[in-house]
């Protein structure tokens, strides 16, 4: 590999109740560590819903997933198998603690102001904790505003994005265009502006495809 330091672009879509995505941000961080120290990568996430249509308020979280997954049977399958790895991988998971699966759009646009001030993956982790540990409305501005603080954005400035309408459209508008560009599985990484994969693959498979690329030249 060229001796001489890489710097590119590494994009994450995601959206923050996807429990793979939650997952996948802990295999990236690990992959991160196994890069080449030539190679240094500038992370972005960009917003994903997984279900557009979920209503303002969001829905009862049992009800959602036995809708979504057939059964209730179904569901605390897949539950306990994400959860499984979720703990695998060393990360805190408890599904019993989540009363409504939100809409995610309020979220997204935290992660977008975030990118300003270079706190988008303080904000991401925040967020990943408040839903998946903690079972906190994250569709709620006040919980907004706690994880914007807490990753060290100005409280001022959070209450000001929270009281107005900005980047609403910017972030609805990327959110469609994900699905647009055929994304149907998330965390999807976007190196360059060009797809690698999707899936929270290993750090392993992670740090090789990243590797490949920048060989590559993409």
């Amino acid at each position: 590999m060229n001796s001489n330091p890489t710097t590119a672009t590494l994009a994450i879509v995601s959206d923050v109740i996807c429990p793979w995505c939650y997952i996948g941000k802990q295999r990236l961080r690990q992959a991160l560590d196994l890069l080449a120290a030539a190679i240094t990568l500038q992370v972005r996430w960009q917003p994903y819903e997984l279900n557009p249509s979920m209503p303002a308020g969001g829905l009862e979280r049992s009800a959602y997933y036995t809708a979504k997954f057939g059964s209730e049977a179904g569901a605390a399958n897949l539950i306990a198998n994400v959860t499984a790895n979720a703990h695998n991988d060393g990360l805190e998971m408890d599904y019993s603690r989540i009363a409504r699966v939100p809409n995610t759009i309020a979220a997204h646009r935290l992660i977008w102001y975030a990118e300003r001030t270079e706190r988008q993956d303080a904000v991401v982790d925040g967020l990943f904790r408040a839903y998946f540990v903690l079972g906190r409305n994250i569709e709620d501005n006040d919980v907004l505003a706690d994880i914007a603080v807490a990753a060290g954005i100005d409280a001022d400035d959070v209450a000001t994005l929270l009281a107005g309408e900005e980047g609403f459209d910017i972030v609805r508008d990327a959110a469609k265009r994900a699905h647009r560009s055929g994304i149907q599985g998330v965390p999807a990484f976007i190196f360059n502006e060009r797809f690698l994969f999707s899936g929270a693959q290993s750090p392993e498979t992670i740090a090789l495809s990243i590797e490949r690329a920048v060989a590559k030249g993409l």
